[in-house]
């Protein structure tokens, strides 16, 4: 009883205690920056371990039912794909004269996420399921799509020093094999105890795996944002404009797809988050000319993070009241 009072009261605290942890893994980070590299090398685990559990919460029924509401994925595709890289390419300009921050801002905002959006999205009560369903998609526009958006706003010269490869290694471990293993917990738990047991603790652990997620990657970073804090000042109004932006024309898009409510949160959430720690690692293999570049990245991370703790209360403020006039049922299964 204790355990469940426990789950309940830290399911009710939720934002105050997201935005503890993130002050938690500031002050960890800078008091003691030597814990950097072995925090950078938890993200991936806590991360995985997360989406794990997120996953858990989803039954893969509704993934498959997702996949035909076909007007849900065009939206998502087209916006993330056709709008916002005109709204990056516009922000960027601000920075275009240093090469190296541009870098930054284009891996960055080119590519929306797929790992943790899908958790701030169900905690906004969104539709995760639908959004779910779109990650493989998305990871593979992204792959197609980020060297010819880096070629057209950046230049030809900048994909000899871009490696593809880091999509790959975290389609696999943040995506592929947490997917994989919560279908098997979900296909043992109507017949074995240890199934469900699984599924009730990971439920409990949300709340905890995400603020830790939130406190190791705020302190593996906020080091080396720290050192370069002035020329970095230079992007954070245009990771802020970024979200505002992307917020406005995702409940946009919403509204000329005729999505319901649930759906337009999911567009909103996909839009404004990008994917920091996939592409993290392509920044820091850059040469070291451009060793802004990754640091660009990590500034993102932090703007967004704090973003997405706002957003979760805010978003469901600005879509409860739907329209009936222009909204249509999702696909049918």
């Amino acid at each position: 009883m204790t355990m469940r009072r426990t789950v309940e009261w830290w399911d009710a605290q939720q934002i105050p205690l997201y935005l503890a942890a993130i002050a938690v893994g500031a002050i960890a980070g800078l008091a003691a920056p030597q814990w950097a590299p072995g925090l950078t090398h938890a993200i991936n685990p806590v991360l995985a371990l997360l989406l794990f559990a997120t996953f858990l919460g989803v039954p893969l029924v509704e993934v498959g039912r997702a996949l035909r509401d076909i007007r849900f994925l065009g939206t998502v595709l087209a916006v993330n794909f056709l709008v916002m890289p005109t709204v990056t390419f516009g922000l960027s300009r601000f920075v275009a004269g240093d090469r190296g921050l541009l870098l930054g801002v284009l891996l960055v905002l080119l590519t929306p996420c797929v790992d943790y959006v899908i958790v701030f999205t169900g905690l906004a009560g969104g539709a995760r399921a639908r959004l779910l369903a779109a990650a493989p998609l998305l990871m593979a526009a992204q792959m197609l799509l980020l060297p010819v958006y880096l070629y057209l706003f950046a230049g030809s010269d900048v994909l000899a020093v871009v490696d593809i490869e880091p999509f790959l290694e975290a389609f696999l471990v943040l995506i592929a094999v947490p997917l994989a293993a919560a279908a098997l917990v979900q296909a043992a738990a109507p017949r074995h105890r240890a199934g469900r047991a699984v599924e009730e603790a990971m439920a409990a652990a949300m709340v905890p795996l995400m603020m830790a997620t939130l406190a190791v990657v705020i302190g593996s970073q906020i080091a080396a944002v720290g050192a370069e804090a002035v020329a970095l000042l230079q992007v954070v109004p245009l990771y802020a404009a970024f979200v505002v932006i992307a917020v406005l024309i995702g409940r946009l898009a919403g509204r000329i797809a005729r999505l319901d409510v649930p759906a337009t949160r999911a567009i909103m959430f996909s839009v404004a988050t990008r994917n920091s720690l996939v592409v993290l690692p392509l920044a820091l293999a850059l040469p070291q000319a451009l060793h802004i570049a990754p640091l660009a990245v990590v500034t993102q991370t932090l703007v967004e993070l704090i973003a997405m703790v706002v957003l979760v209360r805010l978003v469901p403020l600005i879509t409860r009241e739907p329209d009936s006039s222009h909204l249509v049922a999702p696909s049918p299964a």
